[in-house]
């Protein structure tokens, strides 16, 4: 565009050959990128005009890059693995919702806070039909040390959104799962943030999950997380 500018008034640029796309390009490539190898330069008050104009462009997108840049790569992030599926249980002899997670990291995370919503369609008794979020309540919903792996756990009791969930039931109300997760990564002395949703199709009944924690042989409980979306049939 800025070439463009300088072809259009002829000795805008010193030392560029005649209506030479090519030399207008690299002077005007050289000038926003503020190098300026003094071979070409601005021929008239016309040609430091665009010249100041693309001077103060390149330094704003400089600026801008190298802010998102830094953003991008200084974002803490959560590096949380989740289970493929969430499954329907039997826990202490009641239904349970479970969603299992792991610590990707390499250190623990602390002050970990997770929420789970269900988003559900639900019919009124005029026939109509909406959609709405439900706060499942959690049997531990804050854990102070996440190390390893954790099971987010909701009982289907009486009195919960999910009361009388089946396979059918959960795809006729299309339930959407949203898990969101917070914790606090001492390392960088910042809050990470994280979010995740199971729809109708990944939520399983009748099965658990098998056991990701294994102890080494000297000893150390490690979680093996290529095994956090393992499940098996509920007896």
């Amino acid at each position: 565009m800025f070439a463009t500018l300088y072809l259009m008034v002829p000795d805008s640029i010193v030392g560029a050959r005649p209506g030479s796309v090519v030399d207008a390009f690299f002077f005007s490539f050289e000038t926003l990128a503020t190098v300026g190898y003094g071979v070409m330069s601005p021929g008239s008050i016309y040609g430091h005009v665009v010249a100041t104009a693309e001077i103060i462009c390149g330094m704003g997108f400089t600026a801008i890059l190298t802010g998102l840049t830094f953003v991008r790569f200084s974002k803490p992030k959560a590096k949380v693995m989740y289970a493929d599926r969430a499954v329907i249980t039997n826990y202490n002899g009641k239904p349970t919702l479970m969603v299992r997670m792991g610590n990707a990291r390499i250190g623990p995370l602390g002050d970990a806070v997770a929420r789970l919503n269900a988003l559900l369609a639900e019919r009124t008794e005029e026939g109509q039909t909406y959609r709405h979020t439900h706060d499942l309540k959690l049997r531990m919903a804050r854990l102070p040390v996440f190390s390893l792996t954790w099971t987010i756990m909701h009982t289907i009791d009486d009195h919960s959104p999910l009361h009388g969930a089946t396979p059918e039931w959960l795809a006729e109300r299309n339930v959407i799962l949203f898990l969101t997760f917070e914790a606090r990564d001492p390392a960088l002395a910042a809050t990470v943030h994280d979010v995740h949703q199971y729809g109708p199709a990944d939520i399983i009944c009748g099965h658990r999950y098998a056991d990701a924690v294994v102890t080494e042989p000297d000893g150390r409980v490690v979680a093996n997380l290529g095994r956090i979306s393992m499940v098996e049939p509920d007896a």
